[in-house]
């Protein structure tokens, strides 16, 4: 069985086709920094335009690059949400439309479900796990049961923490996409010269919060000497602000850890998905989290815990060998929570 899959959630256009032989046939991901870099962030139209340029090329050269063309392709998947509802509609409707005119089921994809999945796409991870999903829209803990079967234990009541990271860069100047930039310019800087809460550590349940962290990032460049801000200065606030993260992210995964060996004492894995899963240092420390709590640790390479096709499609294979495909009635979503019934966090601003 093969899906080719669609992703247009935020700002990249992404196409791949997949086998449920765990066989990533293409992958292909055009991204759109040039056009959002102006802005030092993701503006939604400029998004739509780019993906409505970019779709059918992309699209095209998966297929290409997969080596068996329509012929080969069983079902069509493409993201329905959650994210910028204009890029979702352009992978919705492409996706539609393709299916239509081949003759091929849809399959509706949670962008959420497809990060969740994507380590038994790398890794053959079986359920159940816990899984941490970090992002720049995004920052959950959940208990992935079964395809379409999650229990969410924590998430964040106000910014995500790639939101965080993001944000953090534009006060320091380093550009968009914040992310990376952080964690180079962290490199070579002393992680104990500010100091920096850590929000909501040592506080009970598993939830988030960054606003705060970001708030003090702040106080701390204006308390810098007036003038420009110097390498080691940016060096040394990029360091404490990701040990920071780290900790928070380790410590609130700790205690999921304990909730999810509760409820499932048979469960053996740690996965942590989503764009900042592939900070190093992040990783480091919730790997030494999940060995010091006998867990095995899994994370999908750096190209599939951001935004991509692979991710989409291999959830579509998961979905459709299950008999779950979708009418082309489906409407995208711009908010849909993988456990519509989890209590909100206490706090403003819940990201869903």
């Amino acid at each position: 069985m093969r899906v080719l899959g669609i992703e247009t959630s935020c700002d990249e256009t992404a196409a791949a086709v997949v086998s449920d032989r765990r066989e990533v046939l293409s992958n292909v991901v055009h991204q759109q920094l040039a056009d959002h870099q102006p802005f030092a962030g993701v503006v939604p139209e400029v998004a739509a335009r780019a993906h409505l340029d970019q779709v059918g090329r992309v699209v095209q050269a998966a297929l290409d690059q997969s080596g068996v063309g329509w012929d080969g392709i069983d079902a069509v998947a493409a993201t329905a949400g959650p994210g910028l509802i204009g890029g979702v509609l352009v992978g919705v409707m492409t996706g539609k439309a393709l299916a239509a005119a081949r003759g091929l089921p849809f399959v509706a994809v949670n962008h959420l479900e497809a990060h969740a999945l994507t380590a038994r796409l790398t890794d053959d991870v079986q359920f159940p796990y816990l899984l941490l999903l970090v992002s720049g829209g995004h920052c959950q803990l959940l208990v992935v049961e079964a395809v379409g079967r999650y229990r969410r234990l924590g998430t964040t009541i106000d910014d995500a923490v790639g939101e965080a990271f993001d944000k953090t860069a534009k006060m320091l100047g380093l550009g968009y996409p914040g992310g990376p930039a952080v964690e180079r310019a962290a490199k070579g800087g002393d992680a104990g010269r500010f100091e920096l809460p850590r929000p909501l550590k040592g506080r009970d349940g598993c939830d988030f919060s960054f606003s705060g962290l970001k708030t003090r990032v702040r106080m701390a460049i204006e308390g810098l000497p007036p003038g420009p801000m110097q390498d080691r200065d940016i060096a040394d606030l990029c360091a404490s602000f990701q040990a920071a993260v780290a900790d928070v992210l380790a410590e609130r995964t700790g205690r999921a850890v304990d909730m999810f060996l509760e409820r499932h004492p048979a469960g053996r894995t740690l996965v942590v998905a989503g764009g900042v899963a592939a900070n190093q240092a992040i990783r480091a420390r919730l790997q030494d989290l999940a060995a010091d709590r006998g867990l095995d640790f899994a994370v999908p390479a750096p190209a599939l815990c951001t935004d991509n096709g692979a991710m989409v499609a291999w959830a579509g294979v998961e979905r459709f060998r299950l008999g779950l495909t979708d009418g082309l009635d489906f409407r995208p979503r711009p908010r849909w929570p993988l456990d519509p019934d989890a209590p909100k966090a206490v706090g403003a601003g819940v990201k869903a």
